[in-house]
């Protein structure tokens, strides 16, 4: 194949608005600039040939705006013509609320026009971290298309597991800014081997359903490091790693794996398998938001860490990342630059972006931090007692 049929459904006020509460400048790179990181996506997470970019569309609300650093009013109308320029075809998409526009509902219609259409595409990318069209994402699955997720924010698992790619906040960044993306696809391939067998092996002498979380928590025993330098072997998550085997009659569930042909299926909400090494309502944050599972005496590390950063640099989140990464690694905190993103993206998104002036304190940051993780389940109807809610924050907070 010479290049690959691909169509991209951009929700501009989502990507941008969740970029710009996480790097400001970048943001306005990003929406300035599209032809350039449009180039560089079309070579990016793609194994066969590069894209070429069949359908462009950008959905926008041209009334929409963000407070710019000098508390202006910075509109998304300025930056149509550079979308334009770049091939797109710009949408209007105007509040149908105070809240919400049209552009996520225009997306589903017309991806799935797309599926009917003479031509056929071999891949449909789609920007936003919108989980509302998490149908659309098994749509596209069930006519056997290829589909990557470009998300600013955290996405819910049961969006983000659908899709063959997903590029996050800071692999787009690095692509806005020219660098290299790291999709952690490079990794030991004895390491990958071993996680086939283990699996497999796990699942083959299976008696009844395997506790996913259990399942995965064992790996990281067995495989250690290797496990969060490739974040799961380039796929993101450990069940987009297991739905990869292609075992055969896989069934999985958020908690649990099974084969159809020889188990049980699960009780809804059933959680009856051995108990992961975390505290039972971390570990559903874990399941539900892909919480990274770190040790509790790590996250204070993290905040002091990303406050320092904060305090001593012009903030740029992927030089941030990385080098806080390495800073950790330095003090014995093995930390992927995963992780790290993670924290820093829901300090944004929990009020406290590290941007700010003056720099935040560490206990800002991980008060930020909880306060968004706990709003995100609250988000996904997961249900917390008091005594839950106070576990989640002694194990995020005092380390």
């Amino acid at each position: 194949m010479s290049h690959v049929r691909a169509a991209l459904y951009l929700d501009f006020d989502n990507v941008f608005g969740g970029l710009y509460k996480l790097d400001p400048e970048a943001a306005v790179q990003f929406a300035s600039d599209p032809g350039a990181w449009l180039g560089r996506m079309a070579v990016t997470a793609t194994s066969e040939a590069p894209r070429r970019w069949l359908v462009l569309r950008c959905y926008l609300n041209p009334a929409g705006w963000v407070y710019a650093t000098d508390q202006t009013r910075l509109y998304f109308s300025k930056f149509r013509p550079g979308f334009v320029r770049a091939g797109f075809d710009v949408i209007d998409c105007p509040r149908y609320s105070g809240t919400k526009n049209a552009a996520d509902i225009r997306i589903v219609v017309d991806a799935v026009d797309a599926l009917s259409a003479d031509t056929r595409y071999d891949e449909f990318v789609v920007a936003s971290g919108d989980s509302d069209m998490t149908p659309l994402l098994q749509r596209l699955r069930r006519s056997d298309r290829r589909t990557m997720i470009v998300s600013p924010a955290d996405a819910a698992e049961a969006f983000t597991s659908i899709a063959d790619h997903v590029l996050d906040s800071q692999q787009l960044l690095e692509l806005v800014q020219g660098e290299p993306v790291e999709l952690g696809d490079e990794f030991d391939v004895e390491a990958d081997e071993s996680f086939r067998t283990f699996i497999t092996s796990e699942y083959e002498a299976a008696t009844e359903p395997l506790n996913m979380a259990s399942l995965a928590a064992r790996l990281r025993v067995q495989l250690g490091q290797e496990i969060t330098d490739s974040n799961w072997f380039g796929f993101g998550s450990f069940a987009r790693a297991v739905a990869s085997l292609k075992l055969p009659d896989l069934q999985m569930s958020q908690l649990f794996l099974w084969d159809d042909t020889r188990h049980t299926a699960p009780e809804p909400g059933s959680t009856t398998a051995p108990g992961p090494p975390l505290p039972e309502p971390v570990e559903r944050l874990a399941g539900q938001l892909d919480l990274p599972r770190l040790p509790q005496a790590w996250w204070p590390a993290i905040y002091e860490t990303l406050a320092a950063y904060a305090g001593s640099h012009r903030f740029n989140l992927t030089q941030c990342t990385g080098w806080s990464r390495d800073r950790l690694r330095d003090q014995g905190v093995p930390v992927s630059r995963g992780a790290v993103a993670f924290v820093v993206r829901g300090a944004a998104f929990g009020g406290c972006p590290l941007f700010r002036q003056p720099p935040p304190t560490n206990d800002e940051i991980g008060a930020a931090f909880v306060a968004n993780v706990l709003s995100r389940a609250e988000a996904t109807e997961m249900t917390f007692t008091d005594e839950e809610a106070s576990a989640v924050r002694e194990w995020l907070l005092t380390g």
